[in-house]
């Protein structure tokens, strides 16, 4: 996801907004003792002293986007479920994707973590240290039903223009089977170019098609033609080294998924639930 030119880095607190960057997120209320101290539970060093700062990339439905005023989704609250057992709140910082890849707000100090739907990839775990992956992902084609599309094969078959989202596994593999992808910088972005027909098809995680699809103008207007099985995993990232936090992080999946919270969280966020997704293979 390439960011505008120009674009500030938001901070999205838990507290009500009283400048145009400040937002509410979705946020555990924890007590964190009153001694202002950047260490937090299990001895987790913290950039913050009370909070857990978390680097995202806004929107990105249905794992963070803002609702109502604050920022919600799936990868928030299992990560209020890490905040809440060390004791603090998260705080969220909306930031470039990029960032993600190089671990530059990690190593700098602006963020303990980053959580964004992110992918598991060899490259990635070069500058970043991931956690286990909670989250089995696939890549969907949606298309304009007008568009005689039924397929990613048809797409290049009748030279169809396909759009991804920039800086992502998506655009890597559309590119990698010899597309040359329409690049839009959110996934918002994305399902707009679709609907104004700048492109007829695009290719994005199909956990944000299955958000998109909830809206009956869209799941009238388009359709999944190719659910791709690439073997993708998603996880939280924290600074290289930071394994006190890491292992906060795998104990907070590990506990949701025994105690039924990650179910509860799937079906509320994301749809019908699949076993499947509560057990991936370590990446």
């Amino acid at each position: 996801m390439n960011t505008l030119p120009g674009r500030r880095t938001r901070v999205l607190a838990a507290t009500t907004a009283t400048a145009g960057l400040m937002l509410v997120a979705a946020c555990t209320s924890t007590n964190n003792g009153g001694s202002g101290s950047k260490t937090a539970a299990g001895g987790v060093e913290l950039v913050k002293a009370g909070q857990l700062t978390t680097c995202t990339h806004l929107p990105y439905p249905p794992f963070q986007s803002e609702i109502d005023g604050k920022v919600q989704g799936f990868d928030v609250s299992l990560i209020d479920l890490v905040a809440k057992d060390l004791g603090v709140k998260q705080q969220i910082l909306d930031t470039p994707f990029e960032n993600f890849k190089t671990g530059a707000f990690l190593n700098a100090g602006k963020c303990d973590l980053a959580a964004a739907g992110m992918t598991i990839t060899e490259e990635r775990k070069k500058n970043v240290d991931f956690s286990d992956p909670y989250f089995d992902a696939t890549q969907a084609v949606l298309v304009d039903k007008n568009s005689g599309v039924n397929s990613l094969a048809d797409v290049k078959a009748k030279s169809v223009k396909l759009g991804a989202q920039a800086q992502t596994t998506g655009e890597d593999y559309a590119k990698s089977k010899g597309f040359d992808p329409v690049s839009f910088e959110s996934s918002d972005a994305v399902l707009n170019g679709l609907r104004t027909g700048q492109v007829k098809a695009v290719i994005i995680d199909y956990p944000v098609v299955q958000g998109w699809l909830k809206d009956k103008a869209n799941a009238d207007r388009f359709k999944v033609v190719d659910n791709l099985k690439t073997g993708e995993q998603y996880g939280f990232t924290v600074k290289k080294g930071n394994t006190k936090l890491r292992e906060a992080i795998n104990k907070a999946i590990a506990q949701a998924k025994a105690d039924g919270t990650y179910k509860k969280l799937y079906e509320q966020w994301i749809g019908p639930y699949d076993a499947s997704v509560a057990s991936p293979a370590a990446s």
